[in-house]
């Protein structure tokens, strides 16, 4: 057995598996790890990510499969399921000697790896649905607009096309705390991201300005008005409105 060990990034598992490719391996006897743990019996490969050949897998992948097969890779990727990277080798691996065509990679969920890529996929996507209507920013005294999420899967880069195309023309930032992930979108530029880094001058975390404060207090009484005691559903709300997403809801602070 070869475990190719591979940092938990989208460019270190594709760099990984063109490793793969190039040194002609049995997929049977290969296996793409993201964690440290030991595996007797086999042999070890430290895969270094190289921008270069994840591109060049990105390109076979699209080409092949279509974009929207591609970015279901993607979000399988994007998830926090350690066991991810094994599944969407095999998944490209099944597509690629299977002959799969234009939108046909999971076509074939009796297969373990595609049903379980497809599966990582498709809690990503719903989970990214969810925060696009979640999702609350607020005004801050320098007009920047600001919000802060904390989803399982690492999906700031599947938000950010969305509110960008909202608000072309604001500039806000969508903070993934659990992360430390900045969105960072200038009025009327390109967005970008930042990890780790301080954000300073017009684009830092500040008070709120005096018409956010002012909007949020109405927002909230406006929803607690409207309620209707007599017709509450506390398991409807949760079910429609889970519970790890209203932390940084304003209408729930």
């Amino acid at each position: 057995m070869y475990i190719y060990r591979c940092e938990d990034t989208l460019e270190g598992v594709f760099t990984a598996i063109y490793r793969v490719y190039e040194e002609h391996r049995n997929r049977d006897e290969v296996r793409l790890a993201l964690e440290d743990e030991a595996w007797l019996f086999s042999t070890e490969i430290s895969v270094e990510t190289d921008s270069v050949r994840a591109e060049k897998v990105i390109r076979t992948l699209r080409k092949r499969f279509g974009d929207k097969d591609y970015e279901y890779l993607c979000l399988a990727l994007a998830t926090p399921d350690m066991e991810k990277a094994q599944a969407v080798y095999r998944t490209v691996a099944a597509g690629l000697d299977g002959g799969y065509g234009f939108g046909q990679l999971f076509d074939n969920l009796t297969d373990e790896y595609i049903h379980k890529t497809f599966r990582l996929a498709t809690n990503a996507g719903r989970e990214s649905g969810h925060l696009r209507e979640f999702v609350r920013f607020a005004e801050l005294e320098n007009g920047v607009l600001y919000s802060k999420i904390a989803p399982r899967s690492n999906i700031l880069t599947f938000l950010m096309p969305h509110f960008a195309d909202r608000f072309p023309e604001e500039d806000f930032i969508l903070h993934d705390v659990g992360r430390d992930w900045f969105g960072v979108h200038p009025a009327g530029a390109r967005w970008f991201l930042l990890r780790g880094e301080a954000l300073s001058g017009e684009y830092s975390e500040g008070a709120y300005s005096a018409e956010e404060s002012k909007y949020q207090m109405l927002f909230k009484h406006l929803c607690k008005s409207i309620a209707i005691d007599e017709r509450r559903n506390s398991k409807l709300q949760t079910g429609m409105l889970p519970l790890r997403f209203r932390e940084y809801m304003t209408e729930f602070q």
